[in-house]
């Protein structure tokens, strides 16, 4: 697999938050978020090659139930399902961070999905038509929300993002309330915890719930975090 970094840390974001963690991140990505806070996974994919034996030592090296797989976007890598059978039969909890636009047979305990709204296309760049054609599969979101325990998070950086918001959710009747999170755009902590304070009032109005982004918080938007 075509590996960005694997590290140990706590869950920054979600349902999650504060559980310590093994992070494997993959580098590569089907979309272009202009906010991208993972830019050499995508922008600029940087990665080197490590094998599923190697992966799972360095995992087991951490101590951790819980086994986080991100990017980039992982569900674009094959080997994930033999990968996550073996992780599975090694009594790990799994999530994996993805954009919801690909299907793939993996074991998982959450599904972390974080749909791109029309907020997310670069603008004036090369990418944008791709970005505006991939960036939103109905028919993937429904099929990851009715296989797995599932949270939905929106990236929100402008008040009109709740209405992009809103919008999706029609399409998507099931969807629990309990199951959303807003979350701040953002990669500096003042940045996040000021536009936190009328997200985390939108949200409430709204019966959502918000993430922070509390390796930021911790540690900065650095590598390994």
């Amino acid at each position: 697999m075509w590996i960005s970094e694997v590290f140990n840390s706590v869950q920054g974001e979600g349902r999650y938050t504060g559980v310590p963690s093994s992070f494997v991140r993959t580098s590569g990505c089907n979309l272009r978020c202009w906010f991208c806070d993972t830019p050499y996974t995508s922008w600029k994919p940087e990665g080197f090659e490590q094998s599923s034996e190697s992966l799972l030592l360095e995992i087991e090296s951490f101590g951790n139930e819980h086994v986080v797989i991100t990017g980039g976007e992982p569900l674009l890598v094959p080997e994930m399902i033999p990968f996550t059978n073996e992780l599975r039969q090694r009594g790990h909890f799994i999530t994996f961070e993805t954009a919801g636009t690909i299907v793939r047979e993996v074991q998982a305990d959450l599904m972390s999905i974080s749909p791109k709204l029309s907020n997310s296309t670069p603008q004036g760049t090369a990418w944008a038509e791709r970005h505006e054609a991939r960036r939103h599969r109905p028919e993937v979101i429904r099929k990851l929300i009715q296989n797995y325990s599932y949270q939905l998070k929106f990236v929100i950086d402008q008040t009109i993002d709740l209405e992009g918001v809103e919008n999706w959710l029609l399409e998507f009747p099931k969807i629990e309330e309990e199951n959303i999170f807003l979350m701040p755009q953002g990669i500096e902590w003042d940045q996040l915890s000021e536009k936190m304070e009328w997200i985390s009032e939108a949200a409430a109005t709204r019966g959502w719930n918000v993430s922070p982004r509390k390796h930021i918080e911790l540690f900065g938007n650095t590598r390994g975090t």
